[in-house]
């Protein structure tokens, strides 16, 4: 959904656990995989249908912008409060066995969510000031690790389980199965130990629960399909012609970083010069505000075809938001 630069921390280390330990949940769209068999994929039914859209403004800087698809995801601040909560149950599940969780992450030191990089660098003030170096990435602290012992190891990641094993999806069934369960101390240590069952009760509670990935999945789909449509194909292009006519030829992604600079120089001089440069062809050709007016086209589209499972999506985020506030007042 976002350029490399432009992904947001907090989403990425929530949704990475949850799919580590969610393996196999299902993803928008078909949800088929390819099989391999050499055998064409479906025709995109979409493809060549492009939304229409209506006036579009004059934008830049992406900050602030605001999508119809927000309503339904967690954004920065409560995906903290959800990991704090988590954290929270897994202390719950590891005192059960006489063992304690106390790396534990804090809501108001995570970092904050940026959406300020969603079509590359647009800020003329950062751009002037850091070149390409995002100055969100990398702000928050991290729980210092403990060290644990064999048992308390086992308790909390669980047995190294066999892939193939058809393990509960959902708390609900996780309470009636001893599939890749495994006995310390008398008691029976769920499959995935503490970790997935704490990520199993805050977001996998029952069966009828929507993965929590399907409206971020519908926005994903959102910016992909805006990228190529053909509107932002021509803003792409004058982007980059502009580029070419201040003498930076071969700039072809505006999301990315420009050819020649990397991680050793990204806020170099040189690499301020040429941010600079970026931001400014980025307002003469009105890069964002057509790519933004674009994507939220996609995304209403996706909202009108799924509203009865982005409806409970939201009702279940609602409700697993009162849960995690619960349980962040108790774990103080």
């Amino acid at each position: 959904m976002f350029s490399p630069h432009a992904r947001h921390a907090a989403l990425a280390a929530s949704a990475t656990a949850l799919v580590l330990l969610l393996a196999g949940c299902s993803q928008p769209g078909d949800g088929k995989a390819s099989s391999g068999s050499g055998k064409s994929e479906k025709a995109d039914p979409d493809a060549g249908n492009e939304p229409a859209i209506g006036a579009v403004p004059a934008l830049l800087e992406s900050r602030t912008l605001v999508f119809p698809l927000a309503p339904y995801t967690p954004n920065g601040r409560q995906l903290a409060v959800l990991d704090e909560a988590q954290d929270v149950l897994i202390d719950q599940c590891m005192q059960r066995y006489g063992f304690r969780f106390q790396q534990r992450r804090r809501a108001e030191t995570a970092p904050k969510q940026d959406d300020s990089r969603r079509y590359g660098i647009s800020d003329p003030a950062e751009a002037a000031q850091s070149g390409y170096t995002n100055p969100q990435l990398g702000r928050g602290s991290k729980p210092q690790q403990q060290s644990r012992g064999a048992n308390e190891k086992l308790v909390l990641n669980g047995l190294e389980v066999d892939p193939s094993l058809q393990v509960p999806m959902n708390q609900e069934e996780a309470e009636k199965s001893d599939v890749a369960t495994t006995v310390v101390g008398g008691q029976k240590v769920p499959a995935g130990g503490c970790l997935r069952e704490s990520a199993l009760k805050l977001f996998t509670p029952t069966k009828d629960t929507v993965d929590t990935m399907v409206a971020q999945g519908y926005g994903l789909e959102a910016y992909g399909r805006a990228q190529k449509d053909s509107r932002v194909v021509a803003a792409t292009k004058a982007w980059s012609e502009c580029m070419g006519k201040r003498g930076y030829a071969g700039f072809t992604d505006p999301t990315g970083l420009p050819p020649g600079i990397d991680d050793s120089n990204i806020g170099s001089p040189q690499a301020i010069t040429m941010a600079t440069q970026d931001v400014a062809c980025k307002k003469e050709s009105n890069l964002v505000g057509i790519w933004y007016t674009v994507e939220v086209a996609y995304q209403q589209r996706a909202i009108e075809r799924n509203a009865e499972t982005l409806d409970l999506a939201k009702k279940q985020l609602d409700e697993r938001m009162k849960l995690a506030a619960q349980l962040q007042a108790s774990g103080a």
